[in-house]
């Protein structure tokens, strides 16, 4: 199944769009927020903006969930996404982290501007090293023969790339999703849901 999954994280740069519908617009945006209905193929989403965002689900848009990982399962070699900020000394700071299924090694793969938080950017790669101290972790990551080192935060967010479908978008549930607009509503390419308590944090 997971090889049939791309990762949230790397629709930013890369995806196919579905078959059908056709999108006026082919640039992806992301909607974040609550699950307010679902019936159909008709997604309603209280976004984190205040808005409402109606979004309609295709044959072909992909459905993923997320479970709660710890700093701790971040191992040498790990394929992950992570959100940051840089810091006051310019290192950048974690501002969440996805540690994707081996399937899904390579997604995705570099280092862009990301829409999480203002200057925020999302970074893409494997693992080369992780320290643990006593106040968080410094993992460094390598995409594309580049380089960077990204300090995480006790409490940061970590998760990890789970199975889920439609029967999951219910009311009150937190959505990440990929989307293309078209006119005053969207069409998913992806959608990310929580399940179990755990919020998509990217």
């Amino acid at each position: 199944m997971f090889r049939t999954i791309l990762p949230a994280l790397a629709i930013a740069t890369a995806i196919a769009l579905p078959a059908a519908p056709v999108f006026a617009e082919t640039q992806p945006q992301h909607i974040r927020g609550t699950v307010e209905s679902f019936g159909g193929s008709t997604l309603t989403v209280h976004t984190r903006e205040g808005d409402t965002a109606t979004i309609g689900l295709g044959d072909k848009t992909i459905i993923a969930g997320v479970a709660a990982a710890k700093i701790a399962d971040i191992m040498e070699g790990d394929f992950v996404g992570i959100a940051s900020l840089p810091n006051e000394d310019g290192v950048a700071g974690a501002l969440e982290v996805v540690i994707f299924p081996p399937a899904m090694k390579g997604s995705g793969e570099g280092s862009y501007g990301w829409d999480l938080k203002p200057k925020s950017t999302m970074t893409n790669a494997t693992v080369a090293n992780a320290v643990k101290d006593v106040d968080g972790s410094t993992v460094t990551v390598n995409y594309g023969g580049k380089e960077k080192k990204i300090v995480i935060p006790d409490g940061t967010p970590v998760v990890t790339i789970t199975e889920a479908d439609r029967s999951d978008l219910v009311e009150g549930a937190t959505v990440f999703v990929a989307a293309i607009k078209d006119g005053m509503t969207f069409g998913a390419l992806q959608v990310v849901v929580g399940k179990d308590g755990v919020v998509p944090p990217m």
